[in-house]
């Protein structure tokens, strides 16, 4: 497995896909590196030599936002839009979605799993007087 920028990338996978395991490289950009690094975008992971490796990484480090620096960049913006109080700060706040979605049904997985309201009562209230009945 080879490493570039302190990511390990999958080594029996092509290098335009095995690029897209480092955070913030998506299809579009793994084409443009391998183009630009001039590597065979038909070689495996596992087959670059180190001057390929070193050039890709060069083209990272000197071009493009990626990683760390990108995660940090993002927690950073989501951060400012909560303290601003802004509609999407307070959308981020709550855990709601933030782009506008519908919320009455779906989006649970920024809302979490079902949190049911008195239907637990309902159910006691129920076994109780089942089991009066049967007196």
């Amino acid at each position: 497995m080879p490493r570039v920028l302190g990511v390990d990338i999958p080594g029996k996978k092509r290098v335009e896909y095995s690029l897209r395991y480092i955070h913030g490289i998506g299809p579009a950009l793994a084409r443009q590196l391998v183009e630009k690094a001039h590597v065979d975008p038909m070689k495996k992971a596992d087959d670059l030599t180190d001057e390929e490796i070193t050039s890709i990484s060069n083209l990272l480090q000197a071009n493009y936002i990626v990683e760390g620096d990108l995660r940090r960049e993002v927690s950073q913006n989501i951060r400012r839009l909560i303290t601003i109080g802004c509609y999407r700060g307070v959308r981020h706040r709550k855990g709601l979605p933030v782009r506008g979605q519908r919320t009455s049904t779906n989006a649970r997985t920024r809302k979490g799993p079902r949190k049911t309201v008195g239907a637990v009562r309902g159910k006691e209230n129920r076994s109780a007087a089942k089991t009066e009945g049967a007196e």
